[in-house]
């Protein structure tokens, strides 16, 4: 039986070092501010605005809220987004996804200064993501990464296999794992025998938000199993994985949920910490 990778547990760790820095840097004269916009009435997506506000109060990081109206066009997003750019009070600026589908997502997102930019979205943290340079990283593949530095999996030298290709989870995942030293493949909805490639895999991400994807007869013996798909099925919360099954062969297994999803948030914190003390000369 598996052992289970305890999310809520990482998360807490993580804001508890969150909080002590916030305070450090507040002795100092320091605050840090997030500012978080959402455009639109997505219930799912206030719901996220919500969760990350209450846990911006909770380690000590003022949260700006702005609620921007469905019909708010894109040039009116971007004036606000370059209104925060030169705001001293606010280190990280995060804008919800998805946008209506009037506004172009690549034009805000470019929009955002990189310093400030604390979902790792922005082409040119990208960019320096892919050379190895210092940047702000994207919040739930960092959160993977943390995970399996907790529970001391070895990543060096592990064949690992990445499900979905997103900018958001996949692609950035892929690389956070290379630059470990893992030998990884990028598999998606074009990748024949897939089957294969995951029972060669020592560790296996999966984020496609498609319910059981993963099945025990795709998993080695051993493997290490992160789960980051999110779906609802008859009101109940599940991930990619056939979690009851999978959980027989793995050695550690995330869950849905509890697993993944309370790290991306603790990322965010960390993100906008790291993004104060760039900004403060104290990084």
């Amino acid at each position: 039986m598996s052992k289970l990778i305890d999310g809520v547990l990482v998360a807490n760790s993580v804001k508890a070092e969150v909080k002590a820095e916030v305070e450090a840097l507040k002795q100092k004269g320091i605050s840090v501010g997030l500012a978080v916009i959402l455009v639109g009435n997505n219930a799912a997506s206030e719901i996220y605005v919500r969760n990350k506000q209450r846990a911006c109060e909770a380690v000590g990081i003022n949260s700006y809220k702005y609620l921007l109206s469905e019909s708010t066009t894109e040039e009116e997003l971007l004036a606000l987004i370059e209104k925060l750019n030169g705001d001293s009070k606010v280190n990280g600026i995060l804008c919800q996804l998805p946008l209506p589908s009037h506004i172009n997502k690549s034009a805000v997102v470019s929009c955002i200064d990189p310093i400030k930019d604390v979902d790792g979205f922005n082409p040119q943290n990208a960019g320096k993501m892919l050379s190895s340079a210092r940047c702000l990283l994207p919040c739930t593949p960092q959160g993977v990464i943390k995970l399996l530095d907790y529970y001391g999996i070895e990543i060096e030298g592990k064949n690992c296999a990445v499900i979905g290709r997103s900018d958001i989870v996949g692609k950035p995942m892929a690389v956070l794992l290379n630059e470990r030293n893992a030998t990884v493949t990028l598999c998606h909805s074009k990748t024949k025998d897939m089957k294969n490639i995951l029972k060669n895999a020592d560790i296996i991400v999966s984020a496609t938000g498609k319910p059981r994807l993963v099945t025990a007869d795709m998993v080695k013996a051993g493997a290490v199993v992160i789960d980051v798909g999110i779906t609802r099925e008859n009101g109940k919360l599940c991930g990619d994985v056939d979690f009851e099954n999978v959980s027989k062969k793995a050695s550690f297994i995330s869950p849905v949920p509890g697993g993944v999803g309370p790290m991306t948030i603790a990322m965010l914190l960390k993100n906008t910490l790291k993004a104060a003390k760039l900004q403060n000369g104290e990084a």
